[in-house]
């Protein structure tokens, strides 16, 4: 997938929400914006799963900024691409790659928290 494929999958995924067999369901919002030094990718994004009692349980977005851990390399910045792991966790920094990456990561850790919360029923 070139860099504008993947870039144009994002944007067509905008608005789309599916919901699984298992009660949850995810919504993607994506949207170009003018590249600055908060987003220098220039994609606005928010990617959600949700539980069946519509609570966001796991997202990945880059709306607004987290303080970063005090250690690691992303100590004393600002940082805005981010997740959030739990319903009440108040995000983490995420290293944004590349559209096709942000997708991937996404499908992969919803399939992990479904699989997380559910073995622990």
């Amino acid at each position: 997938m070139t860099q504008n494929t993947g870039l144009d999958y994002l944007l067509d995924l905008h608005g789309q929400s599916v919901h699984r067999e298992e009660g949850y369901w995810w919504k993607i919002e994506a949207w170009q914006v003018k590249p600055s030094s908060f987003i220098p990718h220039g994609i606005r994004y928010s990617l959600t799963l949700h539980d069946k009692y519509n609570q966001r349980v796991f997202g990945m977005d880059n709306a607004h900024a987290i303080k970063p851990p005090k250690k690691g390399k992303h100590t004393g910045r600002i940082v805005y691409d981010h997740m959030h792991r739990t319903p009440i966790d108040k995000g983490v920094p995420y290293e944004f790659i590349s559209p096709e990456q942000l997708i991937r990561d996404f499908f992969l850790k919803i399939d992990e928290v479904i699989a997380d919360r559910e073995s622990r029923g």
